[in-house]
């Protein structure tokens, strides 16, 4: 046991978890997909209620996992957390920004006497809803398509373009997952209001957006990863510690991963029969598909970004710059430490488990709302 306790086993442990979380992230931001149709889907106040404390019941649990995936990735590779929080910072106050106004209106919008009104609470959610998983997936697609950064021998980050990450926007590749991220959540959202409010009307309406939600995901979806997968991408010679340039170098790793593979294909089908379900067959449990169905395939894109060989960071400007799981990890102290805190793990999501079931024990009605003390 001890011999498999190496530095290196450990930053491929601690990847896999940071890529969990991730992937959970992807899927628990049903909340804020849900919260983008919160002026388009009801037709009366009462429908708006349902749905704002539909996703407001779950908001908590994104909001924590959000929490939970940036602790483990600061502490597991703070040199990335230096790089892209020093330097592509435009990105990252934005995105944290829409999950304060987020955290605000599920606390304040239903306050008597509030100043500003509903309305403008219901504008931050909106705002959130869209904005949080656009620019999250826009963000995640530079692991893949990289970043203007440098470094110096003492690891401080230069950022060679004045626009501190925004440029990020310029790359179509990025904006094709972020808007897969967003139409996927918007989708998962659609899903799971079928699958918790019992409103028939609302129930008929969600399934018809579910299609054409469904539509943009998938073009999107399958425009960044046709282009990532015929791209140039950059890997690390294991020996030298040099980065150079493989043509088709993610398509290739793929290949060299099968089990990856496999999995990232049970993915996408599982969540495209979590969406077929829904519309062909007016199943009411489709997000249980496609939930599982995105945690695998984000899982899926996660370790082909970070392990065998690639860099989750390449820096576009200075390529031995690119940060690598080797390159940006804790020390080994630190990573067997926080390795034998994360044995809890397991027990926290035992209990997110039982608190969603119990929060979820029956479905969701308009008197439910109206005898309801809180709302949000």
């Amino acid at each position: 046991m001890t011999i498999l306790i190496t530095h290196l086993f450990l930053q491929q442990y601690w990847w896999i978890i940071v890529s969990l979380l991730a992937s959970l992230l992807v899927f628990l931001m049903f909340v804020q997909g849900g919260q983008s149709f919160i002026f388009s889907l009801p037709e009366n106040d009462n429908q708006k209620t349902l749905i704002v404390n539909a996703m407001g019941r779950k908001w908590e649990f994104t909001f924590t996992t959000l929490v939970t995936f940036g602790g483990a990735f600061f502490a597991s590779f703070p040199l990335f957390y230096a790089t892209s929080f020093g330097g592509a910072y435009w990105v990252w106050i934005a995105i944290l920004f829409s999950f304060i106004i987020q955290a605000v209106a599920y606390e304040f919008r239903s306050k008597p006497d509030n100043i500003l009104g509903k309305k403008t609470f219901d504008i931050f959610l909106f705002i959130n809803g869209s904005l949080g998983p656009l620019l999250i997936g826009t963000a995640v697609a530079t692991f893949f398509t990289g970043a203007m950064f440098t470094l110096n021998n003492e690891n401080q980050v230069h950022w060679e373009t004045k626009w501190y990450g925004l440029e990020a926007l310029l790359d179509i590749r990025n904006i094709a997952l972020g808007l897969a991220v967003l139409f996927l959540a918007r989708v998962n959202g659609l899903l799971y209001f079928v699958n918790t409010i019992d409103d028939e009307s609302l129930r008929k309406r969600s399934v018809k957006r579910v299609t054409w939600n469904a539509i943009p995901f998938l073009v999107s979806f399958l425009f960044f990863i046709v282009a990532i997968l015929l791209s140039d991408g950059l890997v690390v010679d294991p020996a030298t510690g040099i980065v150079s340039i493989e043509k088709y170098r993610y398509f290739h790793t793929f290949l060299r991963m099968p089990f990856v593979l496999i999995i990232f294909l049970i993915g996408v089908i599982t969540v495209l029969y979590g969406i077929g379900v829904t519309i062909i067959k007016g199943g009411i449990k489709g997000i249980w598909c496609s939930g599982s169905g995105t945690v695998i395939t984000v899982f899926a894109l996660f370790m082909i970004a970070g392990i065998s060989g690639n860099p989750f960071y390449p820096s576009l400007f200075d390529l031995q710059s690119s940060l690598t799981i080797t390159n940006a990890s804790s020390s080994q102290f630190t990573l067997k430490t926080m390795m034998f805190v994360s044995f809890m793990i397991p027990f926290i999501l035992g209990y997110i488990w039982y608190a969603w079931k119990a929060i979820n024990n029956t479905k969701m009605t308009e008197a439910e709302m109206n005898s309801e003390d809180h709302k949000y």
